[in-house]
């Protein structure tokens, strides 16, 4: 696990298409080349970006901002091989006050996960607040 590198955002971006073409319950708003543009211009320069890396791969990333975990993905072929376990450890200790995350109702692995390593659920939405309109959850982890 370290933070991101300058120049690693479509790196980066690979692993966050690949991992949300997974999410096939939500529909395709944007192109690939919008996504990495989006993942060069905004994901990585506002946030902290932390990286799993294997032999020279990045493998998954968080991306956190102040109290919120805005995006943790690891990429399918390297999933239940404890990187996103390390991940939101990292996230953890690099947020030792808390921190909140959303995430879509229906991605029920991605539920059970934060579940499973102490974060609650605070408030189900309609998905009128996101962009692809979908239901979502608020998740919280409080030490």
């Amino acid at each position: 696990m370290r933070l991101a590198r300058t120049g690693e955002a479509d790196t980066i971006a690979e692993v966050f298409l690949a991992s949300f073409r997974g999410l096939t319950f939500l529909p395709r708003l944007h192109s690939d080349n919008e996504t990495r543009r989006w993942i060069r211009t905004e994901v990585v320069p506002q946030h902290d970006v932390w990286v799993a890396e294997v032999e020279d791969r990045v493998v998954g990333f968080a991306a956190l901002s102040e109290n919120l975990l805005g995006h943790l993905y690891v990429h399918p072929l390297e999933q239940s091989r404890s990187f996103g376990t390390a991940l939101l450890d990292v996230v953890k200790r690099e947020r030792p006050d808390g921190f909140r995350l959303w995430v879509f109702q229906k991605n029920e692995g991605a539920r059970r996960f934060y579940e499973r390593h102490g974060l609650r659920l605070v408030e189900l939405t309609d998905g009128a607040g996101n962009e692809e309109r979908e239901p979502d959850a608020l998740y919280e982890w409080v030490p």
